[in-house]
């Protein structure tokens, strides 16, 4: 009995499966990411393989990767590097970082959440950081990627927060976060991941060896960063409830506060962004972020100096 017939496409077929233009087909095969299709008389014919690359290359570029790196991997697979474990890698960093589900929310529990009164602005402003996603077709329905940060920006206005300065606080916070997990990415790939990465694209053996590494070191750092700011809150906590009840010094560390002249133009930006009444602390804030970030940059510069004496014949 003979095998069955290999399922063949004309170029509009092939895009209507794969979800791509003709255009964008062409495009492909001009820049070598796709194969050469087979001639047939006056026809181009094109087979599964060619819908199978397709998907890769359009579920890469969902993850991010640009056209020339989705190459290079490509490329390797085809001199028969594997591309299994580079994909696991993908997908491993790709995916969800915490075990954390996200949900819906109708705009009348959102609204009930928040005081009962609608305010679009601060919807828009919440879809603009990303606590809300907008569902197409649904205006009365929300995602919400993480309900527990939800949840704490309605517990804080329930508290008295204003919105504007759970959203300025926010965006501080992610702002000195997103120095932290930068930071942790840099030690990683320093001390764990540069022997993974020697090759680009990484061999197939260690692309999965590396994804194995991931899912090791995963937790690490939320860990870490948990343990740290349970120690700050404790320390500082209780220093400014000590000052408060009524101790005769500020806290340690704390000085009178001092007038510095800054720019309106800078001044007026920043009420904008977090109203008046959160102006001082919000300058105050970022000044100490930038202090902190120059003093990690200072012992880094100082140890990498340190290490380069010690490694000197």
């Amino acid at each position: 009995m003979s095998g069955e017939r290999s399922v063949e496409y004309r170029i509009e077929d092939l895009a209507h499966h794969s979800g791509a233009t003709v255009r964008t087909i062409r495009a492909y095969q001009d820049r070598g990411l796709l194969p050469k299709p087979e001639r047939r008389g006056r026809s181009n014919v094109y087979g599964e393989a060619h819908l199978a690359r397709l998907r890769q290359i359009a579920d890469l570029l969902d993850r991010g990767y640009t056209l020339a790196s989705i190459k290079e991997l490509l490329e390797a697979w085809d001199a028969g590097r594997g591309l299994g474990g580079v994909l696991g890698l993908v997908a491993e960093v790709h995916g969800p970082w915490t075990d954390e589900k996200a949900d819906r929310i109708s705009r009348v529990e959102l609204y009930a959440s928040f005081g009962g009164e609608p305010d679009e602005e601060a919807i828009a402003e919440a879809v603009e950081l990303g606590v809300l996603e907008r569902i197409p077709g649904r205006d009365d329905e929300f995602l919400v990627p993480s309900p527990q940060e939800l949840a704490v920006a309605a517990e804080l206005h329930s508290a008295g927060v204003p919105l504007s300065a759970i959203s300025g606080h926010l965006r501080e916070l992610r702002g000195q976060v997103e120095h932290i997990a930068s930071r942790f990415l840099e030690f990683t790939t320093e001390h764990v991941f540069a022997r993974y990465l020697g090759h680009r694209p990484p061999t197939d053996t260690d692309a999965a060896e590396a994804a194995s590494m991931v899912r090791r070191l995963r937790p690490l750092a939320q860990q870490t960063v948990d343990a740290e700011l349970a120690r700050a809150m404790k320390l500082f906590a209780t220093r400014h409830l000590q000052y408060h009840l009524g101790a005769e010094h500020p806290p340690a560390g704390e000085e009178e506060p001092r007038r510095v002249a800054l720019p309106a133009d800078t001044i007026r930006a920043v009420e904008r962004l977090v109203g008046p009444e959160h102006t001082a602390a919000f300058i105050a804030a970022a000044a100490e972020r930038e202090v902190q970030t120059r003093t990690l940059d200072a012992l880094t510069a100082s140890r990498r100096d340190h290490d380069e004496v010690d490694q000197r014949p």
